[in-house]
């Protein structure tokens, strides 16, 4: 059985999983309100503009966003309905696919840029200093990799 957490660390847990929970909900609630996409159509929309040629294979665009194969799956199914990426066969072994940001996906992102960005900055940014920023972003670059 784990060992039990102090009674500071569970607060600090407690804390963490609360105000996470809430801040993305208020991200997701804020971008669904002003521009109709959920938070996970956001992040696909930027994986696919950092990706070279505007496209990554689905294993790899499932992993980014630590999404199971079949979730990424019925997101990506949704958003080829909605005209924002397609699906394509890869090009280098023809047995994957990737998903390929569409020109309207990119008018998509760049439309909905602003809002969602003066969202993270309310809810978020504005609430810390850069070395509390730096240090929450070591701290979760390490959780990741574990």
């Amino acid at each position: 059985m784990a060992e039990q957490l102090s009674a500071n660390q569970l607060e600090h847990w407690r804390t963490f999983i609360e105000g996470s929970w809430a801040l993305h909900t208020r991200l997701e609630d804020e971008l669904r309100a002003a521009t109709g996409l959920s938070m996970n159509d956001y992040h696909v929309l930027v994986a696919l503009t950092e990706a070279p040629g505007r496209r990554i294979r689905m294993g790899e665009l499932a992993n980014r966003l630590v999404l199971s194969p079949s979730r990424i799956t019925y997101q990506i199914t949704s958003m080829v309905k909605r005209g924002l990426v397609r699906k394509e066969n890869c090009s280098d072994d023809g047995r994957g696919q990737e998903a390929v940001l569409t020109d309207e996906g990119l008018e998509t992102l760049r439309a909905a840029a602003p809002a969602h960005l003066a969202t993270v900055r309310a809810s978020f940014i504005d609430h810390v200093d850069d070395e509390e920023l730096a240090a929450i972003g070591r701290i979760f670059a390490r959780v990741r990799k574990a």
